[in-house]
């Protein structure tokens, strides 16, 4: 599960889904930063446009007497949290609600109201000299400072809402991309591992570049699937239409061979036509019985199959020609009845060739054990042995048609026997595996649940 959630957080649909969202919370940052640093500005030059008014009031009284007496009826009408009036006149006395002092900590306004002692927070103030004397008139910047918390409530109430909404919607659209983008990948999962009619489920609500992705792989799957068909069909036709001739000619060795000599060296010739002969006609016989199972008509014939059963029958017919040879065969399997839907024969000839292919490429004295282990309702057909087994490189090579390991070359056989079980085995919806044995070579057969 944290390998799917990691898979998913790494992937680029939920990638570019975050960059996106991203893009738009830093646009609106940057949008709603400049709309604050805006409005302040227009409020700080709306305050001094005020001040500059007041100013302008006070400079058309006619002497600093009418100056000083105009601020003391102003300032006592006035809210001093919103506005400070202050007059220094000519002869040192303050007149006014206020009056600006300054220390090691800045300025500050100094109420002149003795159940005050100042005034907190930030004002905007102007001072001009007037008439001899000296006249502030500072103006509260509440409401710029209020302004903040609004733009704040504004950044928590619609940005951040809408930031979380656009990412869930995100999220959800990367999912179900991703979920596309998994079936495409199954898809070829399939193709890889040797389904030609595997394809991708193209779905109606799928964007229009994983159609196109989806068309040009089912394409491709089709004309592999086309040319492999050809191959396989040309293969079946030259083994077909060689069958005949070749029975004729093995015929027509037999009447010659009746009328030599047994001690002839013509007859010992014979003898070893008819022995390639023979070998000819196994070829062709495993490469038209290999075209049909791929071809699937067995299925047809598909019954309940014990695989205890059939273990038991195969081993023991195998038994007598592998203890000629000094070869141990054994059979284990943990219970009475192993079921699996199939056709007998069929998986008959599969064991069969599994439990030849280890006699034919072991030593003598070796040990071949074949066994069967059920595990959550599936079955597995094991055949192992303790001879050389096969390099990992090659595992894959054994698998097709007519190939044989080069210290094989000497040894009887023609390169089918473990095509046929692959064939067999993907015919029966199993999973054919090979594995080193350690020594040897272990093959596992896994049947589907």
């Amino acid at each position: 599960m944290t390998g799917r959630l990691r898979q998913f957080w790494r992937s680029m649909p939920l990638r570019l889904a975050m960059l996106l969202v991203a893009l738009f919370a830093v646009v609106s940052l940057l949008s709603l930063a400049a709309s604050y640093a805006v409005t302040q500005s227009s409020f700080e030059q709306t305050i001094r446009a005020d001040l500059r008014q007041d100013l302008a009031g006070f400079r058309a009284a006619p002497t600093a007497r009418a100056v000083a007496l105009l601020v003391e009826a102003e300032s006592r009408e006035a809210d001093p949290d919103r506005l400070i009036l202050s007059y220094i006149s000519p002869t040192g006395r303050i007149y006014g609600n206020g009056a600006i002092a300054r220390d090691d900590e800045g300025f500050h306004i100094v109420s002149l109201d003795g159940a005050r002692t100042g005034y907190e927070g930030d004002y905007l103030s102007l001072t001009d000299a007037l008439y001899g004397g000296v006249i502030t008139i500072a103006r509260s910047r509440a409401e710029i400072v209020a302004l903040r918390g609004v733009f704040l409530n504004i950044l928590w109430i619609s940005l951040i809402p809408t930031v979380l909404i656009a990412l869930s919607g995100g999220l959800f659209l990367a999912r179900r991309s991703k979920r596309h983008v998994e079936v495409v990948g199954a898809a070829l999962d399939r193709m890889t591992s040797g389904d030609l009619g595997a394809r991708v489920d193209i779905g109606p609500r799928w964007s229009e570049d994983l159609v196109q992705i989806g068309g040009k792989l089912n394409q491709m799957a089709g004309a592999q699937e086309g040319q492999m068909r050809a191959l396989r069909g040309v293969s079946s036709d030259i083994a077909h239409d060689l069958k005949t001739p070749l029975q004729r000619v093995g015929l027509y060795l037999e009447d010659l061979r009746g009328q030599l000599d047994d001690e002839a060296a013509e007859a010992i010739l014979a003898d070893k036509m008819q022995g390639e002969l023979d070998d000819m006609g196994r070829v062709f016989e495993g490469l038209l019985q290999l075209a049909q199972v791929e071809a699937g008509s067995p299925k047809a014939r598909f019954a309940p199959v014990d695989l205890v059963a059939l273990g038991s029958t195969v081993t023991e017919m195998f038994e007598p020609t592998l203890s000629g040879t000094g070869h141990r065969l054994s059979f284990e399997h943990p219970a009475d009845e192993m079921i699996v839907q199939g056709d007998r024969a069929l998986l008959g000839q599969m064991l069969s060739n599994l439990i030849e292919n280890a006699h034919r490429h072991t030593p003598q004295g070796s040990e071949i054990k074949v066994s069967l282990e059920q595990s959550g309702g599936a079955c597995t057909l094991i055949v192992a042995d303790n001879g050389p087994g096969i390099d990992p490189d090659e595992r894959d090579k054994v698998l097709h048609r007519l190939y044989r390991l080069d210290r094989s070359r000497n040894t009887p056989g023609h390169g089918l026997g473990l095509s046929l079980v692959e064939a067999v085995a993907t015919l029966h919806d199993a999973r054919l595996e090979l594995h080193d044995n350690r020594p040897g070579l272990r093959v596992e057969v896994r049947f589907r649940r």
